[in-house]
């Protein structure tokens, strides 16, 4: 029998699949729950990149519309393709280091109204670690949504990087208020980390940072992993945005973190 791959949009945990039991797992008493099967991983990572209404099977025990619940600053986020529509502007985060330490780079996708609108990539650093590279996208992430509120619109940022998240939104404050020490030594990437801070905390009322799980097929976090790692092939120093038109499928098939 011929090997398939399973397209899970909506599910308990979103991805490709190359086992109907491992799908069928995802789409099992998940309301709303989104999937179909491929001949080839090529294809399945295309359909996935793309919007599920193009390809859709819906749950046979399934007949309540799916509903996106907003995750809590912090916590890890089970992503849906309508969770997207939940703000005006999503950012995905992440960062790259070839081998880490060594060779870094971040990038950042973001959507608007729900699509894709560009990508990001740069900050190379012949001398980084993933560390800084995470630290970076954030970073930038947080900039970018300090713009977006200029605008009065409504702003979330996806992180895989529990490091990135907690130095900037939780850890920093502690080490502030002790005159920016910690017990038990130096802290590591410290200026960065001041920087991004200092952004983070004059609008923290306004930005939802969530943790999010690197590499189980989620597309933003995919997208912005390619991009970190574009940015370490490119060696692009600064952080620029990525050509339009933007082709998904070139893109997911670029080198991955």
């Amino acid at each position: 029998m011929a090997k398939k791959f399973y397209v899970v949009w909506q599910g308990h945990t979103p991805g490709i699949y190359t086992t109907w039991d491992e799908a069928k797992r995802q789409v099992d008493k998940f309301p709303g729950a989104k999937y179909k099967s491929f001949p080839s991983e090529s294809e399945a990572k295309t359909a996935f990149a793309q919007s599920a209404n193009k390809a859709i099977f819906s749950a046979k025990n399934s007949s309540a519309k799916s509903s996106a619940t907003k995750t809590q600053s912090g916590s890890t986020a089970s992503h849906q393709p309508t969770a997207l529509s939940e703000f005006d502007v999503v950012l995905y985060t992440d960062g790259g280091c070839d081998p880490n330490p060594g060779k870094a780079g971040s990038g950042v996708a973001v959507y608007r109204k729900g699509e894709l609108a560009d990508l990001w990539y740069g900050l190379f650093n012949p001398k980084g670690t993933n560390n800084t590279a995470e630290l970076n996208a954030l970073h930038e992430a947080i900039k970018m949504a300090a713009s977006a509120l200029a605008d009065n619109l409504t702003v979330r940022i996806y992180s895989d990087s529990q490091y990135s998240i907690n130095c900037i939104s939780n850890w920093a404050y502690g080490w502030k208020a002790k005159g920016w020490t910690r017990k038990g030594g130096e802290i590591a990437n410290l200026d960065l980390i001041k920087q991004a801070h200092a952004l983070y905390d004059q609008y923290k009322d306004h930005i939802d940072i969530v943790h999010v799980a690197a590499h189980v097929g989620i597309e933003g976090n995919e997208l912005a992993d390619r991009m970190s790692i574009y940015a370490v092939d490119q060696q692009q120093k600064d952080f620029v945005q990525y050509p339009e038109p933007i082709n998904l499928t070139s893109i997911m098939a670029m080198r991955a973190g």
